[in-house]
């Protein structure tokens, strides 16, 4: 082999010199002081919560890409961004704009998720923010925006799966327990509309309240709570976790534990044995030294949810980028069955949900038998004709 300037002599033909792949870069942003990763909440490890941070997911997403990514002349780039407080959003957006980030994958408490989402086409000459961490069903609703996508399932998709794994069983009575966070509300309504959708009875709806208040300890006493024997099943509703914890096999009568505890609608379970779950959860183990969550796989899914985009049509820029994902016609495996694709009239990915306990899967929703007249994934979550969101890319 002869080298020349720029050209390679192979077989006594010429090669051009093959150019490094075309950098995309994506952003991880989070807050440094959210209240989600205190180092107590990760020592306690509720169902359901986050167990840390969701960098090491983007990064095992961005890296399984590669080889499809490579031969199209592209490469991912994953990057971590944290601000102290909202204040120091405008700071972070001129840094993701000085390195060319138009993907951001938005791991923040919601004050900050609604600035960033309003600040970031502007300040970045366009861009596309992934919420990978708030189930909040209004940012899927009113306050959901054109360059808006959710890869972690909503509070209604998740009461949803829960309502139809009930239902299939004739499981109908249910007992609602309710915390006092305003998040405890909104999970108790998605609870209330579900169990409207698929036929099951709220029997009655008593509040928790865990404190050291002596006149307030029968709020936190599980035999009392459930005193009542009318109820075929607890239904808890506990955005911290902490009560719900305590509830299974403490209840008065033998009744079972759904919801913030117990039989849980997750998006992801590492005992999920099958279509190449096995495998992503041992990836991700090796990579970040604990089982991927609800979180993690998030983090992960709006990564590869990029690199299909990007695959599908690499000169595309980043406002068409948007309309295919929001179109619908861009997929993405989740491991979890099905192809996914992102709902155009809300953003948020369509996706299975794993009904759940901490041993295992227990099944996935939707439910054989459950019907819809076009996408049966759209019987999890608001579906177009309910849908308060009206932005559009």
């Amino acid at each position: 082999m002869t080298a020349l300037a720029g050209v390679c002599l192979l077989g006594g033909l010429p090669m051009a010199t093959l150019a490094a792949p075309l950098p995309v870069t994506v952003a991880v942003v989070s807050q440094s002081g959210d209240a989600r990763y205190a180092p107590r909440w990760l020592e306690q490890a509720y169902p359901g919560h986050p167990h840390g941070r969701p960098l090491a997911a983007a990064r095992l997403a961005a890296e399984e890409a590669g080889v499809e990514l490579d031969v199209l002349g592209l490469s991912l780039k994953v990057i971590e961004l944290s601000i102290a407080d909202m204040q120091g959003l405008p700071a972070a957006l001129a840094q993701l704009k000085a390195a060319g980030v138009r993907h951001v994958l938005a791991d923040l408490p919601a004050p900050a998720l609604r600035q960033l989402v309003q600040l970031a086409p502007a300040a970045l000459g366009g861009a596309m923010v992934f919420n990978i961490g708030l189930e909040d069903d209004a940012l899927r609703g009113e306050q959901c925006a054109a360059h808006l996508l959710h890869t972690l399932p909503s509070a209604q998709m998740r009461s949803d799966a829960l309502a139809q794994y009930l239902a299939a069983r004739n499981w109908r009575k249910l007992l609602l327990l309710q915390g006092p966070e305003p998040q405890d509300a909104l999970q108790a309504q998605a609870l209330v509309r579900s169990a409207q959708r698929y036929g099951l009875k709220i029997v009655q709806t008593r509040p928790f309240k865990l404190g050291t208040d002596p006149r307030e300890r029968d709020l936190a006493n599980t035999r009392l709570l459930t005193g009542d024997r009318e109820h075929e099943l607890v239904a808890v509703a506990d955005s911290v976790g902490e009560f719900a914890r305590t509830l299974p096999y403490a209840t008065q009568w033998p009744r079972p534990v759904v919801g913030s505890s117990g039989l849980m609608a997750l998006a992801w379970h590492p005992h999920w044995e099958r279509n190449g779950g096995p495998q992503l959860s041992r990836r991700f183990d090796k990579l970040a030294g604990r089982p991927m969550q609800d979180h993690d796989w998030a983090a992960w899914a709006a990564v590869k949810a990029v690199a299909a985009v990007l695959a599908d049509d690499p000169k595309a820029g980043i406002a068409q980028q948007l309309k295919r994902l929001r179109g619908g016609s861009v997929y993405l495996d989740g491991a979890k069955g099905p192809r996914l694709s992102f709902r155009p009239w809300d953003g948020q990915l369509r996706q299975p949900m794993f009904l759940a306990h901490g041993d295992g899967v227990a099944g996935t929703a939707p439910l054989e038998g459950v019907l819809h007249p076009t996408e049966v994934l759209d019987t999890l979550g608001m579906d177009e004709k309910e849908s308060a969101c009206k932005q559009r890319p």
